[in-house]
């Protein structure tokens, strides 16, 4: 068993709007994915047991042209079944990667809290580590620029610019 990776960053909204944007078909289409991909959500069922499945595809022409040169789709289906879920507090999900050439299919475990603070939510998120460095780097870097997405976006709603 690895130690699980803990990602944490300040956002200048409330927990609830944060829980919002985390967990409704909407609020993940605005926001999620890395930098330079589209995500449009195929299933949504918020409760203990549920399952989310989603489609995320790379737009920008160099993601592209990295996903081509390294015989990865353009296009990932992901899919997660929901663990805990307490509004606005928390929620706990199991991801199945199942994308990576010639590795057999495995699921990780996440845990996304949002705890308030002074001028805005402390935003944790707790993942395991996947099969190897390489990727386990691939999905900290993917991780942090979906953060950078969700802050550019709460920038906007409040008529700023990131």
């Amino acid at each position: 068993m690895t130690t699980p990776i803990t990602i944490e960053r300040t956002i200048a909204a409330t927990p609830e709007r944060l829980w919002d944007l985390w967990t409704t078909k909407e609020g993940i289409e605005s926001w999620w994915g890395p930098e330079g991909f589209t995500v449009e959500v195929l299933e949504h069922d918020l409760r203990p047991g549920g399952r989310l499945h989603y489609a995320m595809t790379a737009r920008a022409p160099e993601i592209v042209a990295f996903m081509k040169q390294a015989g990865l789709p353009l296009t990932n289906h992901a899919h997660a079944t929901f663990g805990e879920v307490a509004p606005p507090r928390f929620f706990t999900y199991a991801s199945l990667v199942d994308f990576v050439p010639g590795v057999a299919p495995y699921t990780i475990q996440n845990r996304i809290e949002l705890v308030p603070i002074e001028n805005g939510t402390r935003t944790i998120t707790t993942v395991e580590a996947l099969h190897d460095e390489e990727w386990t780097n691939r999905l900290v870097t993917g991780r942090k620029s979906q953060l950078d997405k969700l802050e550019t976006l709460i920038d906007a709603e409040k008529g700023g610019a990131r």
